[in-house]
C-alpha cells in the first residue's frame, strides 16, 4: 500500500505565497510523475503541474510564472511554490502519483486534498 499525505494549505491574502508539499510512503520501488491538481466550488479538478522523475515540468497556462513545482527524488516527496496567489486560485489542492511498488505493478495514486483559501 501507498500513502501520499498533504501539507502547507492554508488561508493567505491576495498576493501571498504558501508552498504545499506532498510525500509518498509505503511499499514503492519508484515514484514516476507527480503531479498536483487543484477543484474549486462546483468545478471540475484540473491539472495545476506535473513533474517527471527527471525533472521535466508542465504548468496549466494560469499560474505559469507563479507557481513552481520541484521534487526531492530521495525523499520521494513534490512540493508546489505558489507565489503572487489570487482570489481564483482558491481550491482544495491533491497530489497524485505514479508509483511503481515493490512487486514492481504500476499505480495512481491520490492524497486527500490540502484546502487553499486566498482572500481578496
Amino acid at each position: 500500500q501507498v500513502q501520499l499525505v498533504e501539507s502547507g494549505g492554508g488561508l493567505v491574502q491576495a498576493g501571498g505565497s504558501l508552498r504545499l508539499t506532498c510525500a509518498a510512503s509505503g511499499s514503492i520501488f519508484s515514484v514516476n510523475d507527480m503531479s498536483w491538481y487543484r477543484q474549486g466550488s462546483g468545478t471540475q479538478r484540473e491539472l495545476v503541474a506535473s513533474i517527471t522523475s527527471g525533472g521535466f515540468t508542465n504548468y496549466a497556462d494560469s499560474v505559469k510564472g507563479r507557481f513552481t513545482i520541484s521534487r526531492d527524488n530521495a525523499k520521494n516527496t513534490v512540493f508546489l511554490q505558489m507565489n503572487s496567489l489570487k482570489s481564483e486560485d482558491t481550491a482544495v489542492y491533491y497530489c497524485k502519483a505514479i508509483v511503481t511498488t515493490i512487486l514492481k505493478r504500476l499505480y495512481q495514486y491520490w492524497g486527500q486534498g490540502t484546502q487553499v483559501t486566498v482572500s481578496s
